[in-house]
């Protein structure tokens, strides 16, 4: 009778205190299509089937969502890393724990873009950027970086290029248009396809087809990182889920671009997002490896180049950043 009366008892209790409640994380991300995983994950219930009430946190560029994570202002960053990234994650206020993505053939994600007026006068490709001015989010963005690598390939000095540092993409997007810089270096945001299309800006080259990198990942604080692991195991199951699921939609078994029977949905859900038309999200997909692993070695490759160029601290060492306790490399 008394253990019945104190099982009773325990169920009351239970009852008393309702279900769970999900713990609250803030992700910041771009408006893009390729942070579609997110949106999935959202939508699916993928999130709150781990016990997290999550808010997605749209900014203009990356690098505000690398302060706004090293702040403690929101818990995850889902977006490109720019030198200013690895300068805090360098040091030691961000850890990377996953790859959010990567420029890869035949995916659009980072493009180089020449105005309709400079394109008229003669920039043709990207072999034509010595001496004309490239608006870009900030200086050591992946934007910075593709042009710093179209000058290695194209053979051009990159000290002839004129960087216009403009904050956020919507500034590029206006300053291609009014004819205050030549070209763009910029990841792909939805508004921008219409603009293509109707010959506003010219494409000059697809950074994925040019020299695929690693320019997205997934980061936390290191304080994150240290104190809240099962959020953040948490956090990767359910994104890992959405990541799958992108994948499934838009890759083939050759990792290549290649429509499954779920693609038309996904791209209706991603528009709903973005507040775009489909036809506009579809030119955005970005390639996604639902297993999240990082390329650690081109990683590498990024912090060196910044450092030649003195835009990241001689001492930053990616092996400190780069948290070995959830990233999966990629060989």
């Amino acid at each position: 009778m008394v253990r019945a009366f104190l099982a009773a008892l325990a169920a009351l209790l239970l009852l008393a205190q309702g279900p769970a409640r999900a713990e609250a994380v803030k992700i910041g991300a771009i408006k893009t299509a390729g942070a579609g995983p997110i949106y999935i994950a959202l939508d699916k219930g993928y999130f709150t089937a781990e016990g997290l009430d999550a808010e997605l946190v749209f900014f203009d560029a990356a690098q505000p969502v690398a302060v706004a994570v090293a702040s403690g202002a929101i818990d995850f960053g889902v977006t490109g890393v720019t030198a200013g990234f690895y300068n805090l994650a360098g040091g030691g206020a961000l850890r990377i724990i996953g790859a959010q993505g990567r420029e890869s053939p035949g995916f659009h994600n980072v493009v180089l873009l020449a105005s309709r007026r400079a394109y008229d006068g003669g920039l043709k490709s990207l072999r034509d950027l010595a001496g004309h001015s490239v608006a870009i989010t900030g200086t050591g963005t992946p934007g910075h970086y593709a042009v710093g690598l179209a000058a290695e390939k194209y053979g051009f000095p990159i000290s002839g290029v004129r960087f216009l540092s403009l904050g956020s993409v919507p500034n590029i997007m206006s300053a291609l248009t009014g004819g205050q810089a030549d070209a763009g270096a910029t990841v792909v945001t939805v508004p921008m396809v219409p603009a293509i299309d109707r010959g506003d800006f010219h494409v000059l080259g697809w950074v994925s087809d040019e020299f695929p990198f690693e320019d997205r990942a997934i980061f936390v604080s290191t304080k994150t990182a240290d104190q809240r692991r099962d959020t953040i195991e948490r956090f990767v199951r359910a994104f890992k889920k959405g990541a799958q699921d992108y994948h499934d939609a838009f890759i083939g078994p050759d990792e290549r671009p290649k429509d499954g029977p779920a693609a038309a949905a996904t791209i209706e859900e991603i528009a709903r997002h973005v507040g775009q038309k489909p036809e506009a999200v579809r030119l955005g997909i970005a390639y996604i490896d639902p297993t999240l692993r990082v390329p650690v070695a081109d990683i590498k490759r990024q912090v060196a180049w910044y450092k030649s160029q003195g835009m990241v601290k001689p001492d930053v060492d990616a092996d400190a950043f780069i948290d070995k306790r959830y990233v999966v490399p990629l060989p």
